[in-house]
């Protein structure tokens, strides 16, 4: 692999300052855009997590006792220091795993600041210390930090993670071992130089850099860690509830989604199909919730293929670093494998290729670039329509009434997020009722701050964002014979 101009910053945040690894082991952060390593960090072993977990538990003893008003200060400098460096956050974000510039100094970093900001109002209402209900005045319910936590973030909105696990935990009183993905790691290591600067006390939060293997079935299985929140894969969530069985610790898993867009008629085809279609290539497709099913009224069906094509052939790939509504490479020369084997399936299936393909696009020659793909004609057996992707493939499917819709989006073993388009309201909220996701979306609404995130089935369980965020890093205790 080809190194030019690579930077060490092998150290992890433990105990309030960055410290070598006691097990380190050189790990090459590559650029997506170039194939090229351009720094370089360490991942570490069991020894490192348990120096970090020590220090987060000794932390525990006097940071779950904080009062409220003292949480929400630091939260509050964290917040504005965020925002002062919310551009060096991008270029970050940027360069480690391909976002373009519009994308990394907009969305990606813009909604770490919301999560922080919805924590926060979060904080200041919420009931830590309640009666049961006005006629039981002495049965109380306490709800108190449940101690170490393990978070493990991903790659591909890597901010958004991290905020959202990070600034619930802080707020519910827990303190924080936290793994970033190896493929992004600088962000994170970023956002720890944010905590220190905050004044957060010595070993409430804690970085240790690592794979899954390592770092993560260490945090997973640590006995003093009492809660684990993932956000990942579904076999990186299967690996963690293993490892976290014999200790019996709560485990919060965001995993994979195969969203399902279901667009009748009435909703104005072609500017839903294109605006579903642009959704699904957001991010280059690397994102969880993303809507790469799209089912279309069959009457209509001719038209949305028609439109989806076109719009893909108009969508643009280029580099990171330029400004833009293109899409960036893909985050890995791993990822960009995975998604080309997609589309060799998708085609040896049978499924009718309408725009993009295997390969890079034209005139690509380096770069971890995949082509916007629409498949028409899909059905349900098919991999494409089956499995998350995590790359710019849209599948194109018919149904005839609204039984067979719910029935096409329900088949499937995940259920983060599925989109209904209508000019129906009735039927738009009579079918997100039926559909089984954590997550439904109306004619292209917008999701406000603090609205709970989290899937169904395959798809995991708990949530992030707002009050039920919150109450994952909370135990529930009941106390009978308190003085009303």
């Amino acid at each position: 692999m080809e190194r030019t101009n690579v930077f060490r910053k092998t150290s992890f945040y433990i105990d309030g300052q960055w410290q070598e690894p006691l097990a380190g082991k050189d790990y090459s952060v590559i650029d997506p855009a170039m194939e090229t390593a351009f720094a370089m960090i360490s991942l570490g072993g069991d020894v490192d997590v348990d120096r970090a977990v020590v220090a987060a538990a000794r932390a525990f003893t006097v940071w779950q006792e904080s009062a409220r008003y003292e949480r929400i200060e630091l939260l509050e400098r964290l917040l504005a220091i965020y925002t002062q460096r919310m551009d060096e956050m991008a270029q970050t974000i940027s360069r480690e795993m391909g976002a373009p510039m519009t994308l990394a100094s907009g969305p990606q970093v813009q909604i770490a600041r919301r999560h922080i900001r919805a924590m926060i109002d979060v904080l200041k209402d919420y009931q830590f210390d309640h009666p049961l209900r006005a006629d039981a005045p002495n049965d109380r319910i306490l709800h108190q930090p449940i101690g170490v936590c393990g978070l493990i973030t991903p790659w591909n909105w890597p901010m958004n993670q991290i905020a959202q696990k990070v600034a619930a935990a802080l707020a519910a009183g827990c303190t924080i071992v936290l793994k970033p993905s190896e493929l992004a790691p600088l962000s994170a290591m970023l956002f720890a130089e944010m905590i220190d600067e905050a004044g957060f006390p010595a070993g409430v939060f804690n970085l240790v850099n690592g794979d899954g293997p390592g770092v993560g079935h260490a945090i997973a299985r640590h006995p003093t860690i009492r809660m684990v929140s993932l956000t990942g894969s579904g076999r990186a969530g299967e690996a963690v509830m293993l490892a976290a069985a014999p200790t019996f610790k709560r485990v919060v898993l965001e995993l994979g989604g195969k969203g399902a867009n279901i667009i009748f008629g009435d909703s104005g085809i072609a500017e839903s199909v294109r605006r579903g279609t642009l959704q699904c290539f957001n991010n280059t497709g690397q994102s969880c919730n993303a809507p790469t099913r799209m089912l279309v009224e069959r009457s209509y069906y001719d038209e949305a293929v028609a439109v989806a094509a076109e719009t893909a052939r108009s969508v643009t790939v280029g580099p990171p670093s330029e400004e833009g509504g293109h899409l960036g490479p893909l985050a890995s020369g791993r990822q960009f494998d995975i998604v080309q084997d997609y589309i060799k399936s998708g085609i040896a299936a049978g499924a009718r290729l309408v725009a993009g393909g295997v390969g890079r696009p034209e005139g690509v020659k380096r770069g971890f670039y995949a082509r916007p793909t629409v498949f028409a004609d899909v059905t349900p057996d098919m991999r494409i329509a089956r499995e998350e992707i995590f790359g710019p493939v849209l599948s194109i499917m018919s149904f005839d009434d609204e039984d067979q819709a719910v029935a096409l989006a329900n088949a499937n073993d995940l259920g983060l997020a599925n989109y209904i388009q209508t000019a129906d309201q009735t039927r738009a909220e009579r079918l997100a009722r039926r559909l089984e996701s954590g997550v439904v979306v109306l004619n292209g609404a917008t999701r406000a701050p603090g609205s709970p995130f989290g899937g169904m089935k395959h798809s995991g369980n708990g949530r992030e964002g707002g009050r039920w965020g919150l109450e994952e890093f909370l135990e529930v205790k009941a106390v009978s014979g308190w003085s009303s």
